[in-house]
Formats: C-alpha cells, sequence, structure tokens
C-alpha cells in the first residue's frame, strides 16, 4: 500500500546526511524532492539543470512548485549542448547529458556534505537509459529505486501527499524528441518545442513532436484516443507544426509511447560510453 511505500521512501532518506537532488519539475523528482524536503530539511537542494533541451514550461512549472512546497532551489547552466558527444545524438547521449549535469552539480553537494540523489524509479531500470551508468560512475543514489517504488507508485505516493504533479503527464527532454543519428542543436530543440507548445495550444494535452530528416520532419505521436478529434483539426495541427519550422507534419498511428525513438537503436553503430 502507498502508506509503506511512503514510509519506506521516508526511512530511506533519513539515512542520508544531506542531499542534492536532480530536480527536473517532474512527476518522480518532484516527489523526491517534497519527500527529501520533508525529511531532511535545511539539508536538502533541489537542482534543476538548465540548458536548450529544458523546456521554458518545465523550468517555469519546476520554479513553482519549489516555491509552492517551500523549499531551497537553484538552477544551474549545463553545457551537454556545446560537447559534440552529446551532439552527436548516438545511443549515448543520456550519458553525456547526465555527466554534464554532474559536473554542474557535484560542487554543490561537495560544499553541503551531501550526496546527489535523482528520481529514478524500478520501471526506469528496465528502460534503454545510459544517463544510469554515468550516475553509478559518480555515485549519484535513486532513494526511490532503493525503496521499490514503481512509477504507478511514486504517482499514488503523490497523490497521498497532494502534490500538484501527481498526475502530471510525462515530460523528457527536449533531446529525447530527435531521432538518433541526427545532430542535437539548440536551433533543432527550439523548434521541437515551439511546435509542441503549439499542439498543446490546440488542446492536446499529451503529445510529442518527434523530428527526423534533421529537423525537417515532424512525427506527431498523440494517445489512440485522441486520433478522431485530430483528424477533424489536422489542418490546424499541420500548420501549427509547420508554423514552428518543420517542412513536413505526419501523424503517428502508433500512437503515443514514451521512449519511442528506442526504436532507431538497433539501427545505430552504438559506441560505448566510459
Amino acid at each position: 500500500m502507498s502508506a509503506s511505500e511512503l514510509d519506506r521512501l521516508r526511512q530511506r532518506i533519513s539515512e542520508e546526511d544531506g542531499l542534492v537532488v536532480a530536480f527536473s519539475g517532474g512527476v518522480d523528482s518532484a516527489l523526491l524532492a517534497a519527500v527529501a524536503h520533508e525529511v531532511l530539511g535545511s539539508r536538502m537542494l533541489a537542482v534543476t539543470a538548465v540548458s536548450p533541451s529544458l523546456a521554458s514550461a518545465e523550468r517555469r512549472q519546476a520554479k513553482e512548485f519549489a516555491r509552492d512546497r517551500g523549499f531551497a532551489h537553484v538552477e544551474v547552466c549545463t553545457d551537454e549542448a556545446e560537447r559534440p558527444e552529446y551532439a552527436a545524438n548516438d545511443g549515448n547521449r543520456c550519458f553525456h547529458c547526465k555527466s554534464a549535469l554532474f559536473d554542474a552539480v557535484e560542487p554543490l553537494a561537495a560544499a553541503m556534505g551531501a550526496r546527489i540523489a535523482l528520481g529514478t524509479n524500478l520501471d526506469d531500470l528496465g528502460d534503454h537509459r545510459p544517463g544510469q551508468r554515468a550516475a553509478a560512475q559518480r555515485g549519484a543514489i535513486a532513494p526511490m529505486v532503493d525503496a521499490g517504488l514503481t512509477k504507478e507508485a511514486v504517482r499514488r505516493v503523490s497523490r497521498e501527499l497532494g502534490l500538484a504533479t501527481a498526475d502530471k503527464p510525462a515530460a523528457a527532454c527536449l533531446a529525447s524528441r530527435v531521432a538518433y543519428g541526427d545532430p542535437v542543436t539548440p536551433e533543432v530543440l527550439a523548434r521541437v518545442e515551439r511546435a509542441e507548445d503549439a499542439v498543446h495550444a490546440l488542446g492536446f494535452e499529451v503529445c510529442r513532436v518527434r523530428a527526423h530528416g534533421h529537423g525537417t520532419v515532424a512525427r506527431l505521436e498523440l494517445p489512440e484516443a485522441d486520433f478522431d478529434r485530430a483528424a477533424a483539426r489536422r489542418g490546424e495541427l499541420d500548420r501549427a507544426v509547420r508554423e514552428a519550422g518543420f517542412q513536413f507534419c505526419a501523424l503517428d498511428l502508433g500512437g503515443f509511447r514514451s521512449g519511442r525513438m528506442n526504436a532507431l537503436l538497433p539501427l545505430l553503430p552504438v559506441r560505448t560510453a566510459s
């Protein structure tokens, strides 16, 4: 039950002298930050990494959540976009992104005598996430994994605590929208953000705009329940996405599912990051 899950998470966090929580504002990191603040008080600091891969709306919502919950929150600028190995966008992109995060956050953690904590949950362990390898190399911890929380449990406990993020749709970084093998550039990331904002403005709360063909083709993923509505407004959707900077827009009949770009991984000569 959720009470025991919450108790396990509190207990795990209480074992730490202090934590610096990597805080994106999503449902996972929001729960971790909220409970860590409850348990550790001033010995918890939430840190949001700011770069072209963070959508402006996510940055704003992270600030609002931290303010509403009353915990210490700072932003750090990360330089992954300037690293050629990240921009190359092979199967290890997330490794290089997390490495940039740790480079920026480790001095804060050292000053506090704290460890870095990520909002990873049990379900994340079965996906392609090279960033977890970077976390292991840097000694970061995942309290929700240690406490045995799945994604469903994270949402359940978040509702129990009355967190505004409990039912927030998943929102991975903007770079996850760029097809593996195509370069990740600030220009393409901005194009994706503009397109998704435009689709949201048309009333489609859950969507992904996946960039293919070096940012020329947008593959629009929507939940299957929205297909009829999308068909009725196909002209508006097409115009909104093309006005964001894409030349073509295609509705993916496979529907929305997180991590669908991973289907391209077998087609790439993936190098092993170290």
